[in-house]
């Protein structure tokens, strides 16, 4: 048998409150979220605090990112769910309309949730006054701590996991990810896909931001957001060849899941497909910033 990983025995529930017969559980995907955010805004308030990297003056006050955390808190929530109603599950939830808050059973996109921090921003920027590039630099510099925490949370929790693999590193999940294809002889281990995005969105994603930084990005607005996009894009464009087709999409003609057949096997996931925006916006951005005198 080849040598692969059990799934760590890790409870989704970091801890649970047992108050007057109801319970009420903290679950490390919630602990996620909030790291992420906390993390993130105190990331934002450290860049605000340092005008020399932004050419002479930040975006906005230090003290103001306490109204911009606010913002983005909704925006990311409203925004991952509603991306993933619309994208992912449009039938289901027009059939089911009940269920669209549920928020607490799962489903959220991060392409939705991306679209409603950039409406956020815009909405928070023309109320306050703030310069809308300025402001996207320095939320997509703290984004990938999100990410990274994110993914992590949904390996803990089982879920999103990637193809059935036979490499040393492919992992023995619970649950449906132990059921593998019939035609499958090996022992049903898989990809450890969320693990691919917290390495390559988060920790990956990161530093090339970072070091973005050291070498004056801030000081041509939209230069970081815009190398975000593209990092994210193909980032998680290239995860996708080893993350687990999203059921709602897979036929017994289209075991992949493409929503965009190509010919051949080919196609592009819903993942890819919604990047491949998300690329050709990141690459207009980074040209425009190069073009834009510091």
């Amino acid at each position: 048998m080849p040598f692969v990983l059990p799934f760590p025995d890790i409870d989704p529930r970091l801890f649970s409150i047992d108050l007057f017969g109801v319970e009420f559980a903290i679950r490390w995907y919630a602990l996620a979220y909030i790291a992420g955010l906390v993390l993130g805004w105190r990331y934002v308030a450290a860049l605000c605090r340092r005008p020399a990297l932004w050419g002479g003056a930040a975006p906005m006050p230090p003290e103001r990112t306490d109204d911009l955390l606010t913002w983005m808190v909704l925006s990311v929530i409203l925004g991952g769910r509603i991306g993933y109603v619309l994208f992912y599950q449009p039938g289901y939830f027009l059939a089911h309309p009940g269920q669209i808050l549920a928020v607490w059973q799962g489903g959220m996109s991060f392409h939705g949730g991306l679209i409603g921090v950039a409406t956020g921003i815009i909405a928070f920027c023309l109320r306050n006054g703030f310069p809308i590039l300025g402001v996207g630099d320095a939320v997509s510099a703290a984004t990938p701590i999100g990410l990274f925490f994110g993914r992590i949370a949904n390996f803990i929790n089982g879920e999103l996991w990637g193809k059935p693999s036979t490499a040393p590193w492919a992992v023995m999940f619970p649950g449906a990810g132990a059921t593998c294809p019939p035609d499958w002889t090996a022992v049903c281990a898989r990809h450890p896909s969320q693990l691919y995005e917290a390495a390559l969105e988060g920790i990956v994603l990161f530093l090339v931001l970072f070091l973005a930084i050291r070498r004056g990005a801030l000081a041509r607005p939209g230069r970081i957001f815009g190398l975000f996009l593209i990092g994210y894009s193909l980032s998680r464009m290239f995860v996708e060849l080893f993350r687990q087709a999203d059921p709602q999409f897979v036929t017994p003609g289209n075991p992949i899941g493409h929503v965009i057949a190509l010919g051949g096997g080919w196609g592009l996931t819903m993942g890819q497909l919604l990047s491949l925006p998300m690329l050709a916006l990141g690459l207009f951005l980074w040209a425009r910033a190069r073009r834009a005198a510091p």
